[in-house]
C-alpha cells in the first residue's frame, strides 16, 4: 500500500479563452468607474446639504 497518489493534471485541457480576460477587465473597469461616480455624487450631495443647512 505504499503507492503514490493518483495523478491529476494541473493544466487545463483546453486553451484559455482570451475573451474571458477582456470581459473581466471590462467589468472591473466599470465597477471602478461606478464607484468613483458614486463617491463623487455622495460628496456633491453632502456639499449641497451642508450649504443648505448653513444658508
Amino acid at each position: 500500500m505504499n503507492r503514490p497518489p493518483p495523478y491529476f493534471p494541473q493544466n487545463q485541457l483546453s486553451p484559455p479563452d482570451e475573451k474571458r480576460y477582456k470581459k473581466f477587465k471590462l467589468i472591473v473597469g466599470l465597477i471602478a468607474v461606478l464607484l468613483v461616480l458614486g463617491l463623487a455624487g455622495i460628496g456633491v450631495g453632502i456639499y449641497y446639504m451642508v450649504s443648505w443647512l448653513i444658508g
